[in-house]
């Protein structure tokens, strides 16, 4: 099993929004970086966990945990001219984008907050927290992931 984090920005999509979803389960659209389409097309496997992080508000931090629910698939946004993740280069014959589909895992008690984290020496390897890392997805190891539950 894999451990991965994945980043939102909750006034577009965040855990409420997932809880929400039938069958609490959503297309994780939208992701237009090669190295992390490499990192969901290649590497994300069904039962894969994942920490839902919520991005560019006023508090980010880690909210609740998800996990992988079907492998990579073509991102279908980006064959639609009204949705905002168009991609006019894209091409159904050859796809460019993929996304995998999420399921609710549970909310964490609290909010653990990237200023926590950053203070953890425990995490100083975590990807999230290496200066100038600004992918929405990015892997981490199984100590990684259960200290950072510890925390809750």
């Amino acid at each position: 099993m894999n451990y991965w984090l994945m980043k939102s920005e909750p006034d577009t999509f965040g855990i409420d929004d997932l809880f929400k979803r039938p069958e609490q389960t959503e297309h994780w659209d939208g992701v237009r970086n090669y190295q992390a389409r490499n990192m969901m097309r290649d590497d994300m496997k069904i039962g894969d966990q994942v920490f839902f992080y919520h991005s560019n508000c006023e508090e980010p931090g880690i909210v609740g945990i998800m996990q992988v629910a079907r492998e990579s698939y073509p991102d279908f946004t980006v064959f639609d001219p009204d949705d905002k993740h168009f991609d006019p280069k894209s091409n159904p014959d050859k796809p460019t984008w993929y996304m995998v589909d999420v399921k609710f895992v549970r909310k964490l008690s609290r909010n653990i907050s990237l200023r926590e984290l950053k203070l953890k020496t425990e995490l100083t390897d975590l990807a999230l927290l290496r200066r100038g890392n600004r992918l929405s997805i990015m892997p981490m190891n199984a100590e990684q992931w259960a200290f950072i539950l510890s925390l809750e």
